[in-house]
């Protein structure tokens, strides 16, 4: 079919120059209207035509209306309701028409002087009645252009909503540059059989619209927690840092727990916090001196400390498990840097996965990021620690936060830190803090007025603050929509 629509097109205007109407070229031919503007479409492309928008404003009926054209108006068909002189309750005749449509045509009848009415009952008065209004919707039939007819009359019947008035769109189709009678469809490749036999020479190739637009591409999307991931680490190099190696997903008890100075019997070392490793099981290599050190700091204590007093296991210590920090990566890298024959200060980082034995709920998964920082220097103190915490959540973008004193096994003092969440209404818990005790630095051969201050924190969480998430599980798992990936950037103004 739509060949045989183009070869219409090309002949109407070989013969006749141009075709006014594209509506009434289709209504003729009875050609489906979205057909023939495909037609019209690929014609334009190659250039064999130029298509002229246009617009007119047409009268169409109602559908009263066009009871009206065929029955009669309103107002005729109530009169001939009547014989002459005779008398009909109102209600029985309103009932022949539609609700809320009576009350105008009862009013055109009486205005023709064809009816009389009072209250309750509608007399036929007049003998010869003709039907002009009938004559008048005859004539919009014949030629529904809104210029043919006076606008009085187009006014009046648009008011007894037997008509209405509409604009429509069509093209004025006129011959293009390259006009033929015929179509002669381009080529759109050039093949290896037209260069053997030359065929190419003589052949017409369709033509590259190099300024065609391409096709809307939809990328993939980081995810908010790999943007915010990607800017914290940039913030934290601009502030001094250097990334610590952190691909050690798997620990032994005695980087994750004992170089910390955290005893083996600590509740956090118990299977419903901590996720134990049961193939391999144990691992079997603890470095020597430093495993003897640990294992009499615990026992006895150093530096003036009395340690925990108890009977520490190198089998406890060897228990693989799944890191539930970050901090067990810091240890690995102090106790290097304490084989240094020279203490250099550090300013070190990490971020990457850590696993808890948590129950799931709102603020918490059991597999989350965590970012951890730590600076090694000469004399620091807390208010050092405060400072460096304070101007890396300015840099993120929260600088509404609180400390709040707490007890951790390897630092003292502690500091919980809190930030306010807007979309929650309250104080949410976002890391923790604190200078690394003596009892888990001088065994690992630092220099004794070197002081550590360390910090760590949830990536999940400042992301939940500035996107306004109330549920973490909404970022991670199967609740994740994933519109809030491609629409929510992690936030972090730059300072200037």
């Amino acid at each position: 079919l739509g060949i045989i629509m183009e070869e219409k097109v090309l002949a109407i205007l070989n013969d006749k120059g141009e075709i006014e109407d594209s509506l009434s070229f289709a209504k003729e031919n009875s050609y489906e209207l979205q057909a023939l503007d495909g037609v019209l479409k690929s014609l334009v492309v190659d250039e064999y035509i130029v298509l002229e928008n246009k617009q007119r404003n047409i009268i169409e009926f109602t559908a009263q209306g066009s009871v009206a054209l065929k029955e009669g108006s309103p107002e005729f068909k109530l009169a001939k309701m009547l014989a002459v002189g005779e008398t009909k309750p109102k209600a029985e005749i309103e009932s022949h028409f539609p609700a809320n449509s009576f009350k105008p045509v009862l009013g055109a009848a009486i205005k023709n002087k064809w009816v009389k009415a009072d209250k309750d009952s509608i007399t036929r008065i007049a003998e010869d009645i003709q039907d002009v209004d009938h004559q008048s919707l005859q004539k919009f039939a014949d030629n529904n252009s809104v210029e043919a007819h006076e606008k009085k009359a187009i006014t009046l019947f648009t008011k007894r909503k037997l008509i209405a008035t509409r604009i429509i769109k069509y093209y004025l189709v006129k011959k293009g540059p390259k006009f033929r009678a015929e179509r002669v469809k381009g080529v759109a490749d050039l093949t290896e059989e037209m260069l053997k036999n030359g065929s190419w020479k003589t052949t017409e190739f369709k033509e590259i619209n190099t300024n065609a637009k391409g096709k809307d591409l939809v990328p993939g999307s980081f995810h908010p927690l790999m943007k915010a991931r990607e800017q914290v680490k940039e913030i934290l190099i601009e502030m001094g840092f250097e990334e610590m190696p952190t691909n050690r997903f798997v620990e032994s008890s005695f980087w994750n727990f004992d170089a910390l100075f955290q005893p083996q019997q600590h509740p956090a070392r118990d299977m419903h916090d901590t996720f134990f490793v049961s193939d391999p099981e144990e691992s079997n290599f603890i470095p020597e001196p430093y495993g003897a050190q640990v294992k009499k700091t615990h026992e006895e204590g150093i530096g003036g400390s009395l340690g925990y007093q108890y009977n520490w296991k190198y089998s406890e210590a060897k228990k693989n498990l799944l890191r539930t920090h970050t901090t067990a990566v810091s240890a690995r890298m102090l106790y290097f840097l304490g084989k240094e024959e020279k203490f250099t200060p550090k300013r070190y980082f990490s971020i990457d996965r850590v696993y808890r034995n948590e129950t799931l709920d709102a603020t918490h998964l059991a597999e989350f990021h965590q970012v951890e920082g730590l600076v090694a220097d000469y004399d620091l103190n807390i208010r050092d620690l405060k400072g460096v915490i304070s101007e890396f959540f300015t840099r993120i973008g929260i600088k509404n936060i609180k400390f709040k004193p707490t007890y951790n096994p390897y630092t003292e003092p502690s500091m919980e830190i809190y930030s306010y969440h807007q979309g929650r209404d309250e104080w949410v818990e976002i890391g923790n803090s604190g200078v690394f005790r003596p009892e888990m630095l001088l065994p690992m051969g630092l220099p004794e007025n070197v002081r550590v201050i360390a910090w760590g924190i949830s990536l999940e969480r400042p992301v939940m603050i500035n996107t306004n998430l109330k549920n973490i599980r909404e970022m991670e798992g199967h609740k994740v929509q994933v519109e809030f990936v491609k629409k929510h950037p992690f936030y972090a103004p730059k300072l200037t």
